[in-house]
Order: structure tokens, then C-alpha cells, then sequence
């Protein structure tokens, strides 16, 4: 076989992998070919093997049907009290529609950035500083539902808008710092006077229980004392009833004798004891008996 031959086979098997590569297409699962056939609409091929017509008869564009991410710089907006914050944020999309996606956008990423940035201009327009800062979540969902309504027309469904970071001015900053800080040494406060107040209860309530005992320990022994004394004089009235008028005579006149023995000239008989002193008499005038007749 001559050079020129080999040449021509070379060629030729070029030609013929050029074209299959052009007829023959294999699509994954998470891709479709929307199909043009002369400039018009065909269809939406795959997934797996898809033959189709060389160009020009028939062209095609592949359209990824996972979801992606938008990344937006940092916008800077103004809010509804005049105030200048910067805003930027992540927008999670999906092609639900790959034949619109194709034909009615020319670049369907590169136009929802923009719609995002006039969008997000609006939404912090109409809220006051205090609000973008304080509702986040908010803001995340109108967002998310301006967007679709303006990519629906494309075939394009947005997933979720997640906002990273809000950046306010410089002095609203030093502000929001101060009055952290305020916050802060004021919960400090608050939680060294709690402290405070409940050991002051804990004294009190450990005072208030020891006079309950001291109290409670005086009763019991003031019950105890006047119940041994009740206890003695029940023993004194017991031994007194045993006790005779002989036996409370001679007490008497034991108690005259310790009486004349004393210095003193007066004395102070009682009347009693001319009663308890008759029985006396009688028994030394009968000899010492009482019942001797």
C-alpha cells in the first residue's frame, strides 16, 4: 500500500469518526438534548443512546437538569430609612423545563444574576435597617419568590436563596458593638443581684429554721419541767394523804421547838394550830393513848 493510499484511509477513518461522533450521543441520566432540526424545534432526547442527523440537518444543545449555585457578590442596597448595607448572598436553582432554558434565554445564569441584584434592591428598599438585620429568614423567602417568578419563564425553578452576610455601615456597627456590650454587662448585673438575693434567702431561711428549733427545744423543755413539777406535787398530795393530825402535830410542835430556839421575842402562832394542838393534849393527858377510856 502507497503512502498516498494510506493517507486517504487515514482521512476517510477520520471523517467517519467525525460524523459518528455527530450522529451518535450518548446522555447521562442528569442531561437532555433539546434537538433543533433546520433551525426548528424537534424534542428533548435522552437519557442513554440518542442518534440524530449530522449539522446542519439537526443541532443540539445540552442542558444540565441538576441543581447548581449562583453565587452574588455583594450588593450594596439602601434601606427604607436611608441607611447604606451591603448584602450578599447564594441562590440554589434547578432547569425543570431544559427546552425553555434553551429557547427563550440566551444565557439564563448570567440573566438571574441580574434580575437577583435589581430584586434584592427592591426587598431591602421597602424594610427598615432594624428589620433586613433582624429577619433574615424574611427576607431569604421573598426573595426566593420574586426570583421564581421571573425565572419560571424560563423553565428555571428556584431551590432557596440563603443570604451569607449583611454588612451595615461602619458607625451602625459600632453602635450594634455597644450595645452588645451594654447587653452583656446588664445580664452580668442581673445575675450577680440573683446571686445575691438567693444566698440573702438562704441566710434567711437557715436563721428562720434555727429559731424554729431553739423555739421548739424551749417548749419541750418548759413541757418537761412543768411536767416533772405537776409529777412531784402529784407525789407530795400522794405522800400528804397518808399523814395523820399526830403526825402534823408533832411537825408543828418540831417547828415551835426551831421557833423558841431563835433569838427572836415575837411570834406569830397560827390559828390552825389550836385544831391540829386538841388531839395533842388529849393523848398526853390520857397517858399517851388516844383511845384509852
Amino acid at each position: 500500500m502507497n503512502p498516498t493510499t494510506l493517507a486517504i484511509l487515514v482521512i476517510a477513518l477520520l471523517i467517519v469518526l467525525v460524523l459518528v461522533r455527530a450522529i451518535i450521543h450518548i446522555v447521562p441520566a442528569y442531561q437532555r438534548l433539546v434537538v433543533l432540526q433546520f433551525g426548528a424545534y424537534k424534542g428533548i432526547y435522552g437519557p442513554g443512546l440518542v442518534v440524530l442527523f449530522p449539522p446542519p440537518i439537526q443541532t443540539s444543545q445540552t442542558v444540565d437538569l441538576r441543581e447548581f449555585v449562583v453565587e452574588i457578590p455583594e450588593q450594596t442596597s439602601i434601606t427604607k430609612d436611608n441607611a447604606p448595607i451591603g448584602v450578599d448572598f447564594l441562590i440554589f436553582q434547578k432547569v425543570v423545563e431544559p427546552a425553555d432554558s434553551v429557547l427563550k434565554v440566551q444565557n439564563f445564569r448570567q440573566n438571574v444574576q441580574g434580575i437577583a441584584s435589581t430584586t434584592l434592591r427592591a426587598v431591602i428598599g421597602d424594610m427598615s435597617l432594624d428589620d433586613v438585620l433582624s429577619k433574615r429568614e424574611q427576607i431569604n423567602e421573598v426573595l426566593r419568590v420574586k426570583l421564581d417568578e421571573e425565572t419560571g419563564r424560563w423553565g428555571v425553578k428556584i431551590i432557596r436563596v440563603e443570604i451569607r452576610q449583611i454588612n451595615p455601615p461602619r458607625e451602625i456597627q459600632d453602635a450594634m458593638s455597644r450595645q452588645l456590650s451594654a447587653e452583656r454587662n446588664r445580664r452580668a448585673a442581673i445575675l450577680e443581684a440573683e446571686g445575691k438575693k438567693q444566698s440573702a434567702i438562704l441566710v434567711a431561711e437557715g436563721s428562720k429554721q434555727s429559731a424554729i428549733l431553739e423555739a421548739e427545744g424551749q417548749r419541750q423543755a418548759q413541757y418537761l419541767k412543768a411536767e416533772g413539777f405537776a409529777l412531784a406535787l402529784s407525789k407530795i398530795f400522794e405522800a400528804a394523804q397518808t399523814v395523820d393530825a399526830k403526825t402534823m402535830t408533832l411537825q408543828y410542835l418540831d417547828a415551835l421547838r426551831a421557833l423558841g430556839a431563835s433569838p427572836a421575842t415575837k411570834f406569830v402562832i397560827p390559828t390552825e394550830f389550836t385544831a391540829l394542838a386538841a388531839p395533842l393534849l388529849g393523848f398526853t393527858r390520857d397517858g399517851g393513848s388516844p383511845d384509852r377510856k
